[in-house]
């Protein structure tokens, strides 16, 4: 678990720039995730927290676009403000950076070539029509364990060829990556998975078949075989990238359009419209956030990060800057006509691999709940509950049609 007992300030940074700020608690995020981490806006586009061991955040679009991409000055490696997280887990090809990162990278975005995520659509949506046929008759869901912690862990665990059964069991460790509560050690989470992974990594190797690890593992790295232990690494990281990122995105857009029934209204009117919408509000809703090591000094904003800091790079504070979009807070479908360069989805060369996979899912999702479920809304005995983390979710969406 992170600790939040607060570290020592370095001599380098500056007093005017330390905050009294937890990214795993920032005030008020149980009810506003969004609110929480905008109370950290000011003039100051660098600021120091002394929670979770010392560490700077980003709070400036700007910087936090400009640095996301930056793989000279920033490593990756850290994976996480979570002590020893990184050392663990041990990613492939997240937590390595160029030119190693390259052509483990590659191999994986092969891996999700556009042609497998079309292919998975008949599956997502069948998926989600029956989940939808069982809950229409209900007159309302806690949406969370109803439907988004369902379809997105159904598709991802089919795509790598795994009992589909074994969701509640994986849940969790998703959950305790992003979100952690203490509950398990960093190297219980890595233990937990790998245990889980092993004889599926060993099949894929001697037996490659047509799921998304055989497909990957498949592509040469520079002219030779993968290792056991490589592909351990990537396939640990693609299964924790699968079990909690789609969940949230999934519980922010049902909340939206329970809050904003004109929106609700605009999409079951038109369809085509789904599309455009899908981008806008995974715009709007960002709860991904990364942590970078320095392996260089940087001077930004009036201050000198040192070799060996910690960043955080939160995507919420770059989405939802009016210095980089136009009335951030406001939902405009008409924005998602056009590319948008936002952050959810991460940027440079660590961009999401499965991005595509998350919007499909997340277009047809919309297109099969406003096709299956009456006008809904939040229900106003059950306020909706979210949780800060790497990945800020909700916990609880009770909603009513």
């Amino acid at each position: 678990m992170a600790s939040i007992t607060p570290t020592i300030r370095p001599d380098h940074v500056p007093d005017a720039r330390v905050v009294d700020f937890d990214i795993f608690a920032p005030p008020g995020a149980e009810e506003d995730y969004f609110a929480a981490w905008k109370s950290l806006r000011g003039g100051l586009g660098l600021v120091w927290t002394p929670r979770n061991h010392g560490h700077w955040i980003a709070t400036r679009g700007a910087i936090i676009r400009e640095l996301w991409g930056d793989s000279e000055r920033l490593s990756s490696e850290a994976l996480a403000v979570t002590p020893g997280l990184g050392e663990m887990m041990d990613f492939i090809p997240l937590q390595l950076d160029p030119p190693q990162h390259k052509p483990f990278r590659n191999a994986v975005m092969r891996g999700f070539a556009n042609h497998h995520v079309t292919a998975m659509m008949p599956m997502v949506r069948d998926v989600s029509r029956d989940l939808i046929a069982g809950l229409a008759p209900q007159g309302g869901c806690e949406f969370m364990t109803a439907f988004a912690e369902i379809v997105p862990l159904h598709i991802f665990l089919s795509l790598i060829g795994v009992p589909v059964e074994d969701r509640a069991r994986l849940r969790p460790l998703g959950q305790q990556l992003t979100r952690p509560d203490g509950s398990m050690t960093v190297v219980q989470l890595r233990d937990a998975a790998d245990d889980y992974l092993r004889p599926y990594v060993e099949a894929r190797i001697s037996n490659p078949g047509d799921d998304l690890f055989s497909r990957i593992l498949s592509v040469p790295i520079e002219g030779r075989a993968w290792t056991f232990e490589e592909a351990q690494r990537m396939c640990r990281n693609l299964l924790f990238g699968g079990l909690d990122t789609v969940v949230a995105m999934f519980g922010n857009i049902a909340s939206h359009l329970a809050r904003f029934p004109e929106d609700q209204h605009q999409l079951r009117e038109d369809a085509a419209r789904i599309p455009a919408a899908t981008d806008e509000l995974m715009r709007r809703y960002p709860t991904v956030s990364v942590t970078r090591n320095l392996v260089r000094d940087i001077e930004m904003d009036g201050v000198t990060m040192k070799v060996g800091d910690l960043l955080y790079l939160p995507s919420v504070l770059h989405n939802l800057d009016p210095a980089c979009f136009d009335a951030p807070e406001t939902v405009d479908f008409d924005r998602g006509l056009s590319p948008v360069r936002h952050t959810t989805m991460g940027a440079g060369a660590h961009r999401c691999v499965g991005a595509g996979l998350a919007r499909m899912e997340a277009m047809v999702f919309i297109e099969e709940w406003l096709s299956g479920i009456p006008p809904f809304g939040i229900d106003p005995d059950r306020p909706a509950k979210m949780r800060a983390g790497n990945v800020g979710a909700l916990t609880e969406l009770y909603l009513k049609w």
